[in-house]
């Protein structure tokens, strides 16, 4: 049976014709010979329109545009709604930017022939202001959206938060109002304030399950519980710990709420040694617990080592810790007793004492944990092999510097790496580099 495309030889063709008038190539694959005959090529512009879409959907936006004008039946491909569902509007300075902004009149021509498709976009902006304030302009237009999901991202300092108030909430307004199916908004490092949110719950309080919405200093304690009290949909939740409370947590955690699965709370030091945290009360913590008993909390700690009087006090539902900065010893310690569901624990910095005691408490009482990582801190090697010995094989993550460890009499660092290994259940060395 011959393979269709493949050309048939005719009987009666003169011996040898065959051979001359060919051009044989090598097979990439193989060393055998193929035939390259025009007759025989591909045509481009017959392939089915869900393939040519498939080819575009991973093409850069220039390149895409540059494809659509291959042939009638590709630049059809390029207007097809489905391949506008998802778009990401990068907007730079040149002279400032790495990124490639997109061109405004392609920008131009998304509003007005693909506004009403667009469902999953994004806006990736540098540190200028001005490219910002082009983002909000962009959102002030998509008065036909459908939107579904909805990023703004700062890749450096966070530009938007230069935008004046009262422009960002206008754009943010005109997507809340018209959009009506938002399920997923991550707006961290934004002037988004509390009547915004407001209209936000208004429009889509039956379908919001994802919202981030860290450094957003306009937005308080109220704002975010009106959202609890109408979004019981609600899934994972980003916030900054001063709007965290009580009355959030018992909010979250009445019946009428979905099972929360990621509550993620950034501490962080605005003005060092001016504020002092609230502690949040260990019924509230326990409330959100038996309503959730999955749910991840994530807390990332970027503060000084006398800001952390008023945490890990009494037992904490925490899954998983990140310090940006030193955190001393007693915190350490207080962390083996009062985190019993600790998953992960990342520490970034100590100091010169080491911290083989804190790290055997930790394995003792977290019996969760399945990862770690140390930076600027200093164990001893007999103490890191105690704490590995009693963790076990369930750590499936453990980044530890070089620098960290301290040779002692029993343990040399080229023993202790296959000492490490053994009780592991697979091979480890020490990082270089962390890799968290």
């Amino acid at each position: 049976m011959k393979r269709a495309g493949q050309k048939v030889v005719d009987e009666t063709e003169t011996p040898g014709t065959s051979q001359t008038s060919k051009k044989q190539k090598t097979n990439l694959y193989g060393s055998g010979f193929v035939e390259c005959d025009p007759c025989t090529m591909m045509d481009w512009g017959s392939l089915p329109h869900h393939v040519i879409l498939r080819v575009f959907q991973f093409l850069t936006l220039v390149d895409r545009a540059r494809a659509s004008s291959v042939c009638r039946r590709w630049n059809e491909v390029f207007h097809i709604p489905d391949l506008w569902r998802r778009f990401e509007f990068e907007l730079s300075q040149p002279a400032t930017s790495y990124l490639k902004s997109t061109h405004p009149d392609l920008i131009q021509q998304i509003i007005k022939r693909h506004a009403d498709h667009l469902q999953y976009v994004s806006f990736k902006v540098d540190s200028s202001t001005e490219s910002a304030e082009a983002a909000c302009d962009i959102l002030s237009q998509l008065v036909n959206c459908s939107i579904k999901t909805l990023g703004l991202i700062s890749t450096a300092k966070p530009s938007f938060m230069n935008v004046s108030k009262a422009h960002f909430a206008s754009a943010l307004t005109v997507v809340f109002v018209n959009s009506k199916s938002l399920s997923s908004i991550k707006i961290d490092d934004t002037p988004l304030d509390d009547p915004s949110l407001k209209v936000l719950v208004a429009n889509n309080s039956d379908t919001l399950k994802l919202l981030k919405m860290s450094s957003c200093p306009h937005v308080s304690p109220a704002g975010i519980l009106c959202v609890a009290d109408q979004c019981h949909g609600l899934k994972e939740l980003a916030l900054n710990y001063y709007i965290l409370s009580d009355e959030l947590l018992l909010a979250l955690s009445s019946e009428k709420h979905v099972d929360l699965e990621h509550l993620r709370i950034d501490v962080v030091s605005e003005n060092p040694g001016q504020v002092q945290f609230h502690t949040i009360k260990k019924q509230s913590w326990d409330a959100l617990v038996r309503h959730s008993p999955k749910v991840n909390i994530v807390m990332y700690f970027f503060l000084y080592e006398d800001e952390f009087d008023a945490f890990f006090r009494e037992e904490t539902p925490v899954t998983h810790l990140y310090f940006g900065r030193a955190v001393s010893k007693a915190m350490l310690g207080r962390i083996g007793m009062n985190c019993p569901r600790l998953i992960e624990l990342v520490v970034c910095a100590n100091g010169l004492q080491p911290l083989d005691d804190e790290l055997i408490q930790i394995a003792e009482r977290c019996k969760n944990l399945t990862a770690m990582g140390l930076g600027e801190c200093e164990v001893t090697c007999r103490g890191f092999i105690e704490f590995v010995k009693m963790c076990g094989g369930r750590l499936t993550q453990l980044s530890i510097m070089e620098e960290v460890l301290i040779p002692d009499s029993d343990y040399s660092l080229d023993r202790l790496h296959l000492e490490v290994s053994k009780h592991l259940g697979r091979m480890w060395f020490p990082d270089m580099m962390p890799t968290w």
